[in-house]
């Protein structure tokens, strides 16, 4: 809804009373029913309320122009020349304004420029929608069917083209020096390249030192994800600033902590545990998931790395002879599985999965699933920029972030104490 500049008083036009916001709102949804107008649409009353404020706005921009009121006398030559129509589209639906000219035509209106057929909220809804999915076509429509609004495929694009800019600095801008915990992951797109492929995206998710989330970056690969992709974007994190990171978090893709130290030698690879667990089952009858679940808590519950090798030979002879794969691929992740047993409770808890990044990959892959496929690279980043820029409107994700990182982030700073001091403003 576009907001009364300040100044600008909303008065009946009948009993010339100054209405407050509940009186106007009250006075709207009465005059709706009474019309039976309703509220949006073309003649709704929200759409009657909008075309009052914007003619309102731009007499008070011509008053402050001209530098007398309407109807006053003024001292130069420039003069108030009728008003000319002027069909906008607004949040709640197409409005026809009456734009006041002045003789010499030096009038330049700032609340709807010349040539400005869209509001600025209309931009952000088309940006809104498509961040949560919808095609352009599907936008398109949407404006038609809610608002009678006709708004082209082209026009959604074009809209939503202008991120691109905003991206590109995003993509680019500098990094905080130190993270504590970085969670990194890849999820798969389709590409048109000549013929439809799967590419992966790369993301990383950064702590800060004060425990908030830091969405790092996106990055499109080509073919299926490899290590020596992931060294090229580490290195770029370490180009944009960030010179230390105490824990990474990730899956088990073979030669991705070799990549990780590479960058940051003193960093400790982490894999997750729930996908080493995914793993597992993918070796296994099903019938048998709730039983091997069962036998494997023991192990990444273990109080240290020696009562966790305990349950595990204690597991082999379980299962071993039936699934000789499960405990070779066991043995093939300890070294990356066992260094989160060594600290504190609350450090385990916030490292042992990527859980933290995986809720983001899922709202990622809403908004890539009705799109099927994406025409470039581009395309795709911009969609799943359009999602990183629509996260937590509220603010209320952020603050829930810090509470849940509070208790694992002292646990930090004792255990890793002298690298985290140099991440503190």
């Amino acid at each position: 809804m576009t907001e009364v500049p300040n100044g600008v008083e909303m008065i009946d036009p009948v009993t010339g009373e100054i209405l407050d916001d509940q009186a106007l709102a009250e006075r709207v949804v009465a005059n709706a029913k009474a019309n039976g107008s309703g509220l949006l649409g073309p003649d709704g009353a929200l759409g009657q309320l909008t075309k009052n404020v914007l003619e309102i706005a731009l007499e008070e921009e011509m008053t402050d122009h001209l530098g007398y009121p309407k109807h006053g006398a003024g001292e130069g030559t420039n003069a108030r020349n009728g008003t000319r129509s002027k069909t906008v589209l607004t949040e709640v639906g197409p409005v026809t304004i009456d734009v006041p000219r002045d003789s010499e035509s030096t009038f330049d209106p700032q609340i709807v420029r010349k040539r400005q057929r869209r509001l600025t909220g209309v931009d952000e809804m088309v940006l809104s929608l498509t961040a949560h999915g919808m095609t352009t076509g599907e936008v398109s429509a949407y404006f038609a069917e809610i608002y009678g609004a006709s708004v082209s495929k082209d026009t959604v694009s074009r809209i939503t083209d202008k991120v691109i800019e905003e991206m590109t600095e995003w993509l680019h801008r500098p990094l905080n020096k130190i993270y504590p915990v970085i969670f990194i992951d890849a999820l798969v797109v389709k590409v048109r390249d000549g013929q439809v492929r799967n590419r992966p995206i790369y993301c990383v998710i950064g702590v800060t030192v004060d425990g908030e989330r830091d969405i790092l970056g996106l990055w499109a690969g080509d073919g299926a994800e490899g290590a020596k992709f992931w060294l090229g974007v580490l290195t770029d994190l370490k180009n944009r600033g960030v010179e230390d990171v105490c824990i990474a978090v990730c899956d088990g893709l073979k030669g991705l902590p070799e990549s990780i130290n590479t960058v940051w030698p003193l960093t400790l690879v982490q894999a997750c545990i729930i996908h080493l667990i995914r793993n597992t089952f993918r070796y296994a009858s099903k019938k048998y998931w709730d039983k091997i679940a069962k036998d494997l808590r023991p192990i990444y519950t273990a109080p240290n790395e020696a009562a966790a090798r305990a349950r595990f030979l204690e597991f082999t002879e379980t299962w071993g002879s039936k699934y000789p794969a499960i405990i070779q691929l066991w043995e093939s992740a300890w070294a990356e599985f066992v260094p989160f047993l060594d600290y504190d409770v609350e450090i385990r808890r916030v490292i042992c999965s990527t859980n933290a990044i995986e809720s983001l990959n899922a709202r990622y892959r809403r908004a890539v699933r009705a799109r099927g496929h994406f025409p470039n690279e581009q395309a795709a980043l911009k969609c799943l920029y359009l999602v990183t820029r629509s996260l937590d409107p509220t603010g209320k994700g952020r603050r829930r972030w810090v509470t849940r990182w509070k208790p694992a982030l002292n646990a930090f700073a004792i255990t890793f104490a002298g690298r985290l001091e140099q991440g503190i403003n």
